[in-house]
């Protein structure tokens, strides 16, 4: 039976650093590490040149595929496949790390990801991050090991609300990567959704003993 540590923690997901710990450990995100971003240049690169190949050889309504067009393709095939399976190590090291340390209970928010997709904006680094892999894999790796996972409500204000005082500050903005209250305050946002997160979890727990 594995023994668990008397403490749980909380996870804040995000585009800044992949997840924030209530205990201050920060997972990078991988997609701003040099290696991903020259794959992420070479790819589209190839793009461009495989895009400028087709509009260069087109035969009125339809395209003649050269040899060196087919190269290329396979060239960007193998680049994409090298970025994803980057993204899916990266999540999988990250997950098994924070099970590993057997926490008491893992709290994580119910992120929109639908929502988040269509702003333009955060799309594309809202796929790269893998929200939604990340849970799953959280999920099932959790329940091999006995921890229990909570998953906070969609609407709790884990950013806004303060840790300290539990004043819910309505006005932040997304911009604003410090978090200070009137209460004295001063921590870094996502850090102190983590912290609430986890006060969520132990909140969760209390009511399901009582």
């Amino acid at each position: 039976m594995q023994i668990l540590n008397d403490d749980g923690v909380g996870i804040d997901l995000g585009i800044k650093d992949l997840a924030v710990c209530s205990d201050a450990v920060k997972y990078k995100n991988i997609n701003k590490s040099q290696k991903v971003k020259k794959l992420e240049k070479q790819k589209r690169r190839l793009q461009r040149s495989i895009s400028r190949s087709y509009e260069k050889n087109k035969k009125g309504e339809s395209y003649c595929k050269t040899n060196n067009v087919i190269k290329k393709e396979k060239l960007l095939l193998k680049r994409n496949h090298r970025l994803t399976n980057i993204r899916k190590n990266y999540l999988n090291q990250t997950t098994s790390e924070i099970v590993n340390r057997k926490p008491r209970f893992i709290c994580i928010e119910d992120l929109n990801v639908k929502g988040m997709m269509k702003n333009r904006h955060l799309s594309k680094a809202v796929q790269q991050q893998g929200f939604y892999e990340f849970r799953r894999q959280m999920e099932y790796k959790s329940k091999w090991n006995n921890i229990q996972v909570i998953i906070a409500d969609r609407f709790f204000p884990s950013s806004k609300l303060c840790s300290c005082c539990g004043k819910i500050k309505k006005d932040l903005k997304l911009s604003e990567r410090i978090y200070k209250c009137e209460c004295g305050n001063v921590v870094d946002r996502d850090l102190q959704a983590a912290l609430n997160l986890k006060k969520y979890g132990e909140d969760v727990l209390k009511r399901s003993v009582a």
